[in-house]
């Protein structure tokens, strides 16, 4: 009983949290340096490449409080851990959005409490200012990077933040692409905030990316933004497009009454999930011709737009529920959203840019470290089928 009582004394501590993240960090670096100089404290052994010389105290601030930890060093100075880079990135962009709406007279009595929490009671306009330097050089040195790999599939998508500008709040477009290179991982490909999505904002960043050296794209996914998918027929000529089919089938459902919804989404589905894109426009002709006479407006949509949205019919089939819409780079949105949330206007833009900018690094960081998105391999076995296919084969199929 008095153990029980013992344990919920501990877990009713306010300080409990920062001990039990504390403790772990400090077992995370003991950890790094064990695995830097290839040996335990005091283990003798031949895989040894270092010695150990002592401690450096270092303090981090974190959403718990701040953090005392004792950093190994090595004697000849070569470790260097990664864990206050990585963990304190998107941290460090967050504190240096709300110290500047605090230093600009921006910010609210919470905003302020929550900046003396995260970064100490004091701080100045020159600390905010060394704090940005850092920041932004680090993120627009990742933003510029070469693109060495392939990506054949990209996605591009639009999101929106408010940005204080000359005493007035306006909307900015936040525009995203993401790529699937050869190995089928997923990389954040680029990243700018804009006034708007307009074609000339998305004509300049697709052709950032191919500045720096995006190439190898079969297939371009996006919702049916006019000023984005201009920029993309005329920045991206001959290369395929697959129209979002949860905007698109939206789109169309919207143009039903609600007591036909049911049977156009079932018929609709039915073209959108065929085996393979001969036979999805046979499903999609078919459809048109059914609602020509009781939805004429819908029959015009899914004449002019249909086949965009069945574009990823020319896929390998494992790779099509994801290639069909904008989801895993909507979901990718939606997490900017929860992280922004807090700041609700953005100062100015260039911490509009910092704070997603350290989000997108971080996020890259984890997709390329982590599991296979998709098995590209199929892509390039598929498309081996085909060359070996005669000519004379693939006329009698047209016919």
């Amino acid at each position: 009983m008095a153990k029980r009582q013992h344990k919920k004394s501990e877990v009713n501590n306010p300080d409990f949290l920062k001990e039990l993240v504390q403790r772990f960090m400090q077992e995370y670096l003991e950890q790094e340096m064990n695995s830097h100089i290839g040996a335990l404290p005091y283990e003798r052994t031949t895989d040894r490449t270092g010695q150990r010389n002592g401690y450096k105290s270092r303090q981090l601030n974190t959403r718990v409080g701040k953090l005392s930890l004792s950093v190994p060093q090595a004697r000849d100075g070569s470790f260097n851990t990664e864990l206050f880079e990585r963990y304190q990135r998107s941290e460090r962009a967050l504190i240096n959005c709300l110290q500047e709406m605090v230093i600009q007279g921006v910010s609210t009595r919470k905003v302020k409490k929550v900046t003396e929490e995260l970064c100490g009671l004091n701080f100045s306009k020159s600390q905010v200012s060394e704090i940005s330097k850092g920041l932004d050089q680090e993120i627009q040195t990742w933003l510029n990077r070469p693109l060495n790999d392939e990506y054949p599939y990209v996605y591009v998508d639009a999101r929106y933040e408010k940005i204080r500008r000359d005493h007035s709040v306006e909307s900015n477009a936040v525009l995203i692409a993401l790529g699937v290179n050869q190995d089928g991982k997923r990389d954040i490909l680029g990243m700018n905030v804009c006034n708007s999505e307009n074609e000339t904002n998305w004509g300049d960043f697709f052709r950032s990316l191919k500045d720096r050296g995006l190439r190898g794209t079969r297939l371009l996914i996006s919702d049916a933004h006019e000023g984005l998918v201009n920029a993309l027929t005329s920045t991206f000529p001959g290369t395929e497009w697959q129209r979002c089919q949860v905007h698109f089938r939206k789109n169309v459902l919207d143009k039903v009454r609600v007591k036909d919804k049911a049977t156009v989404k079932d018929q609709l589905n039915d073209v959108l999930g065929a085996p393979n894109k001969s036979d999805g426009l046979k499903r999609l002709s078919h459809l048109t011709t059914n609602l020509s006479k009781t939805y004429p407006q819908v029959a015009d949509m899914l004449e002019m737009y249909g086949e965009d949205a069945i574009a990823c019919l020319n896929y390998p089939a494992s790779h099509r529920k994801r290639l069909s819409s904008t989801n895993g780079l909507e979901r990718f949105n939606e997490e900017i959203r929860r992280r922004t949330r807090v700041i609700r206007i953005f100062p100015n833009h260039n911490s509009a840019m910092r704070m997603v900018g350290a989000l997108c690094m971080e996020q890259a960081e984890e997709w390329m470290t982590g599991k296979i998105y998709l098995n590209v391999d199929l892509l390039n076995e598929s498309e081996e089928n085909q060359e070996k296919i005669p000519e004379n084969i693939l006329e009698t199929v047209d016919a």
